[in-house]
């Protein structure tokens, strides 16, 4: 099925208080086949999200179209179902849009505070607590863990962040392939949003990498090509001093309509 990134207007559901049992467990098979396959040799690692391709709207702006393969929806569906569970809402969109109006309507929900907790907890929701425990006392802080995990996250979350590589950088004066450069953001593109990269992805993703696995990470996103950076073993700076809250809103941003600062900090 052809997924076109589009943002639309939440269609949210009536809350609900009880887990739903008869689809998309919590803890799925996938999460912990995901957590126990090693990547392959990170040296000249580049992947791509199922196949996508780019195409130019009626307003001048290009867009790029992605057509999801199997593991990529049942890992979106997956994500989207976690985050709904998360905040006790339900939306009637499929696929990547579900993710992106579930993201939605966190942001729209709840103050940026809440926003990172409320992803933190549903990332701990997502990864089985025994998976990110012995990862995170197996994988000591070394040279092979920072790449590892690299070479992992370009080569099984292109459905979620878009295609990527691995780039090599100096790390403690030496060189290693410890960075993922995403060329074009899935998930800022489809928000057009800079306070929903910042907190429903960077802040909460670094905290949670850290926390879970044990090693650093500092998200650099790119608000002007979309691109972004995730460098691991690098501690990210304090939130005061962090570029990203200095970041106007996009002019077309489909949240909150507000160009300045507030959404972010």
């Amino acid at each position: 099925m052809e997924t076109t990134i589009f943002f639309t207007p939440a269609r949210i559901g009536i809350p609900y208080s009880t887990r739903l049992n008869n689809s998309w467990p919590r803890r799925s098979c996938l999460t912990v086949v995901s957590a126990l396959t090693p990547p392959t040799s990170t040296n000249n690692l580049k992947t791509e999200s199922a196949s996508s391709h780019s195409i130019t709207t009626s307003t001048g702006t290009t867009k790029t179209v992605y057509k999801d393969n199997w593991f990529n929806h049942a890992a979106i569906n997956y994500l989207s179902k976690a985050v709904q569970d998360t905040v006790g809402m339900r939306n009637e969109e499929s696929g990547y849009e579900s993710l992106v109006v579930a993201a939605g309507a966190v942001f729209r929900g709840f103050d940026p505070i809440q926003q990172r907790k409320l992803v933190v907890e549903t990332l701990q929701n997502a990864v089985p607590g025994p998976i990110s425990f012995m990862i995170k006392t197996v994988m000591r802080p070394s040279k092979v863990t920072r790449e590892y995990f690299a070479g992992f996250t370009a080569l099984f979350f292109p459905w979620l962040i878009g295609p990527c590589e691995v780039r090599e950088s100096e790390f403690e004066g030496n060189k290693e392939r410890n960075v993922v450069h995403v060329k074009k953001c899935r998930f800022l593109e489809s928000t057009n949003c800079a306070g929903m990269c910042t907190n429903l992805c960077k802040i909460p993703s670094q905290e949670f990498i850290k926390d879970s696995f044990g090693v650093p990470c500092t998200m650099v996103p790119n608000f002007d090509d979309m691109s972004c950076e995730m460098i691991f073993g690098q501690e990210p700076p304090a939130l005061k001093d962090d570029p990203v809250f200095k970041q106007p809103c996009y002019k077309l941003c489909n949240a909150k309509h507000k160009h300045d600062t507030k959404c972010i900090t």
